[in-house]
């Protein structure tokens, strides 16, 4: 049952419908999805009372413009997009009321790359093998299960309900400071070079043009790897692979399932969401963290949102 709906006037380069992800059928070939910035995306459903695994609304570089046709309590958080509701300006990372007739505009981000639209009760999709994460490349789940990005004049229902909550002081991101990813050592870290180590973990990384919800390619030092060739394996979120020309690919929500290249490690969950907050341009350096360090990082992160 939905309590209301939401159209969409302007949809954006790239705005979908996102719940936690897709799981337990990678061994069918098909991937994760889910938001790329699993930070705000929490935090976007923490703002109006959602539990965890609400489908929001994930908006890549702004341009979104959406009318509501009744009341709704939203949140918006992630990048900067310079938000303005009846063209008056729109704080970020706070919940607010959308009366019906009124419309929140955004426009292109000025810091972060991806933006998280939450409702409260959240946006009513049906799920598509046990989720409503659209994956555009494999054409499914999304607001109509097929895998489509928003669209004009697509309409979003939303389940109501929800309460407002205020945002945490210490848990507001700052996307200008320096990005340091925190990366597990990989299966074959051995076996690259002692420089290419050195300078993996010393030297910047600039994030190249190349970056979207599948990966984002990495410039920097070359990489030499001893392994020549490799039996395929099961990638997981965050995997940094590095392929013959030596520039490393962290592979993100809708990565293939598996791949032949060799691994430098593993970024970690929160590293993956700092990461697809890069724009093209940016840098960034690695630091080694042990599986340890990142499964405490990450279990206190979800805790508050239990």
């Amino acid at each position: 049952m939905s309590a209301g709906f939401i159209t969409i006037n302007r949809p954006g380069p790239l705005t979908t419908v996102q719940d936690a992800g897709r799981f337990g059928v990678r061994r069918l070939g098909i991937t994760q999805g889910g938001p790329a910035d699993l930070h705000a995306w929490a935090w976007a459903n923490w703002l109006v009372g959602n539990p965890w695994g609400s489908a929001a609304v994930e908006i890549t570089l702004g341009g979104l413009e959406l009318t509501a046709e009744h009341d709704c309590l939203l949140a918006l958080t992630g990048a900067d997009m310079q938000a303005s509701r009846n063209g008056e300006p729109q704080p970020g990372w706070q919940s607010f009321t959308l009366k019906a007739g009124q419309r929140l505009s955004l426009d292109m981000c000025r810091q972060g790359v991806r933006g998280y639209l939450a409702v409260a009760g959240g946006f009513v999709a049906e799920p598509v093998l046990g989720s409503a994460a659209c994956v555009v490349r494999d054409g499914l789940g999304g607001h109509r299960g097929d895998g489509s990005k928003l669209a004009e004049g697509d309409r979003l229902a939303f389940a109501g309900g929800g309460q407002a909550r205020p945002l945490p002081a210490n848990a507001l991101p700052d996307y200008a400071e320096p990005v340091v990813l925190g990366l597990i050592p990989g299966a074959q870290i051995a076996e690259f070079d002692g420089a290419s180590l050195f300078e993996a973990f010393n030297r910047p990384w600039q994030v190249d043009t190349r970056a979207d919800r599948m990966g984002v390619r990495l410039l920097g030092p070359t990489l030499k790897c001893k392994l020549t060739s490799m039996v395929s394996e099961g990638i997981s979120l965050g995997a940094v692979q590095v392929p013959p020309d030596g520039q490393p690919i962290a592979l993100l929500n809708d990565r293939q399932t598996i791949g032949g290249y060799p691994r430098l490690g593993t970024l970690s969950p929160l590293a993956c969401a700092r990461l697809a907050q890069c724009p093209p341009g940016s840098e960034l350096r690695l630091r080694a963290i042990s599986q340890e360090q990142a499964l405490r990082d990450y279990r206190r992160f979800r805790t508050r949102f239990n």
